[in-house]
């Protein structure tokens, strides 16, 4: 990717119990699920999003399925913007190639690469093949620990035994002695072999309003090679100048609360797609 290249805006449409939602990323549990905190829960459904989403161009988006119920609306999105969507959540080996028949333009994976917050590399081998390298974006969404960040999956509930570092052991003083492997890995250039794109939320601060991770961002600039959505925190349009300098253009922002079609008072829809339009047309010109 070019120094050169100006962050964008990559839009989502998150899905819980079959509706349109926000909800704050950290509350999630299935343990308690009285406990979750939902900032907002749209009348439109999944297919409008998408249909705005297509009417404005705003390419790269993501649809999350957060549990069970959502496979409806899901398809529905899909089918208002074939090919443009990317699909996450609860994907496998047996539904990734479903998906992709149904118009996602990528299947997200996270929770089935880490049977028992494992890593399996044949479990992400094996999917890449079915879908194919180009087709399949790897979630690394994380939670912080200290200074540093571990790949966080089942609805961000429990934390794996990856590290999201260019370089890392998966040996560590943040888990148990039960979780240590003597391997090494290289974690986003190993990931990046098998996928074409990265979709990293933070889940700490997402749904939160209170602003991005900057740590993580400037490092993400660090560490990928492929293309990378950055969510969680976004709460105003200066947010994506910002990503764009910690990054050098490397990572896009997805904005999710803070946003007026999602119940927000920070952030202007048609602002930011004006926004997106410069820059979609700034990487073009430096790609010609």
């Amino acid at each position: 990717m070019s120094a050169l290249r100006s962050s964008l805006f990559k839009p989502c449409i998150d899905l819980h119990n079959g509706q349109v939602k926000q909800i704050v990323g950290g509350t999630l549990s299935d343990a308690a699920p009285d406990a979750l905190k939902t900032n907002f829960v749209a009348s439109q459904s999944a297919g409008e999003f998408a249909r705005i989403y297509r009417k404005h161009n705003l390419e790269g988006g993501h649809v999350i399925k957060l549990g069970a119920g959502n496979d409806d609306a899901a398809l529905e999105a899909l089918s208002a913007w074939p090919d443009a969507l990317q699909i996450g959540g609860g994907i496998t080996d047996q539904n990734a190639q479903y998906w992709i028949e149904n118009h996602a333009s990528k299947v997200i994976v996270t929770s089935f690469l880490f049977p028992n917050a494992n890593f399996s590399l044949e479990r992400l081998q094996a999917l890449s093949n079915i879908v194919g390298k180009d087709r399949l974006v790897v979630d690394v969404s994380c939670r912080r620990r200290g200074d540093r960040w571990f790949v966080a999956m089942n609805k961000w509930q429990d934390i794996t035994d990856m590290e999201v570092s260019k370089g890392m052991s998966i040996c560590d003083t943040y888990l148990p002695v039960s979780k240590c492997s003597n391997i090494f890995l290289e974690s986003l250039n190993m990931l990046s072999g098998y996928c074409s794109e990265f979709l990293v939320h933070a889940a700490d601060v997402e749904g939160l309003c209170q602003g991005i991770d900057e740590d993580l961002v400037r490092r993400l600039g660090e560490w990928v090679t492929i293309p990378t959505t950055y969510a969680g925190g976004a709460k105003d349009i200066s947010d994506l100048d910002l990503v764009d300098r910690l990054s050098n253009g490397k990572v896009d922002l997805t904005y999710g609360s803070a946003l007026d079609i999602f119940g927000g008072s920070q952030v202007i829809f048609d602002d930011l797609v004006k926004e997106n339009r410069i820059r979609q047309a700034k990487n073009r010109g430096s790609s010609a």
